[in-house]
């Protein structure tokens, strides 16, 4: 006798696959950037576009590229144990969606669980590729938060070593601190190298040395008083190779054939902020927007399957723009005069507990309106929310 099914039956024993298929969560985008501005509150955005319009003769209306961007939210920025915030509590906050201590970076707040950054889900289980960059050292706070975990982020050599645990792409930074470890350790360029990564100083190195499938840390334009911890960077002859260059070796790097997550970090504009340095905040953050063009550029070209979201880890210096009833004399502050009388005004050489601001553009962007912690961003990356 011939068996027959009833193709009802069929569907209904089928719902319960397509069900299980679809209820994973997914990446809010195929190629995901987010720009980390170090103490970069809205005020210090605020400023940089004030000194924008002042070059154009207006009092105000120019725009930085990230600050045109549709979509506009807030994010606290507190930690665990502090109003205030320090880099690596923040840091770890925005990367895991964990709230931690001031000084932990990639660990819970009783300073032994650790908790891995979306960088590392999205590796692991979409198969991204990664790159993480900063304008400053590869293992401090920000760029330590995605890869690395300790119960003091100033264990600078020890997070080193983590790098090539996470298997990430691409790292590039202005140097190590530490770059030597305390106990007779490998160079940090050494150690990298027996590990798996192609260590280059500059961008004729990487021009040299880079092929597909290689894993990159490149270093590049150590700031002064880190020169001396990154050796090889004196057989450097380039010429100063910007946050901008570093996004579009970055994107060499992991193409566009594969998914992809890179965090870039402007994270001199947080030390300019601690200094009360105008000039260098406004700089630092132009130079950040810079890269941030080049991941626009990216979006242009791919706009159905790309986000790019700018945020900071938290504030600092309590800048405002308007000093005592003084508006901002910016032909004094553009010749390097920061006396206090310029129309800028400070509060704290610190951080303070501000909300931090939230830009985004690209797919699934809306989902970064509203007041909001940072802890909810890696949620709304990876699709939780």
């Amino acid at each position: 006798m011939k068996l027959k099914i009833n193709p009802l039956f069929v569907l209904l024993l089928l719902i319960p696959v397509f069900v299980g298929c679809s209820s994973k969560p997914q990446p809010a985008a195929k190629y995901i950037f987010l720009f980390i501005g170090d103490g970069m509150g809205a005020p210090q955005v605020g400023v940089t576009e004030s000194y924008l319009s002042y070059l154009e003769g207006k009092q105000g209306g120019e725009k930085l590229t990230f600050s045109a961007f549709p979509v506009y939210g807030v994010a606290d920025s507190y930690s665990a144990d502090a109003i205030i915030t320090d880099s690596s509590a923040a840091g770890t906050a925005i990367a895991s969606g964990t709230k931690t201590c001031n000084g932990m970076v990639g660990v819970a707040e009783d300073g032994e669980t650790y908790v891995n950054s979306f960088a590392v889900n999205l590796k692991q289980d979409y198969g991204y590729k990664v790159g993480i960059l900063s304008s400053v050292p590869v293992n401090h706070a920000t760029p330590a938060s995605f890869y690395g975990h300790d119960r003091s982020r100033g264990n600078y050599y020890a997070i080193t070593t983590q790098i090539p645990e996470s298997g990430f792409d691409f790292f590039g930074g202005s140097g190590f601190i530490e770059y030597s470890g305390p106990h007779g350790d490998d160079d940090s360029e050494v150690f990298l190298e027996e590990n798996g990564y192609t260590v280059v100083f500059g961008q004729q190195e990487f021009e040299k040395e880079y092929e597909p499938g290689k894993k990159i840390v490149m270093i590049s334009n150590p700031v002064e008083e880190h020169r001396g911890n990154t050796p090889n960077y004196a057989k450097q002859t380039d010429t100063l190779v910007t946050l901008a260059r570093m996004m579009e070796n970055c994107l060499e790097v992991l193409g566009d054939r594969e998914p992809f997550f890179v965090m870039c970090e402007g994270g001199e504009i947080d030390w300019e902020c601690h200094g009360h340095n105008t000039m260098g905040m406004v700089n630092s953050i132009i130079n950040m927007d810079e890269a941030i063009k080049v991941a626009y550029e990216f979006y242009l070209k791919h706009p159905k399957q790309t986000l790019i979201v700018v945020t900071a880890d938290h504030e600092t210096g309590g800048v405002t723009l308007g000093n005592q009833g003084h508006f901002p004399k910016w032909k004094r502050i553009a010749a390097g005069e920061d006396d206090g009388n310029n129309g800028i005004g400070w509060t704290t050489h610190g951080h303070t507990g501000n909300p931090v601001p939230v830009f985004a553009v690209g797919r699934n962007s809306g989902k970064f309106t509203g007041h909001y912690d940072n802890t909810d961003i890696s949620r709304k990356l990876l699709g939780l929310e």
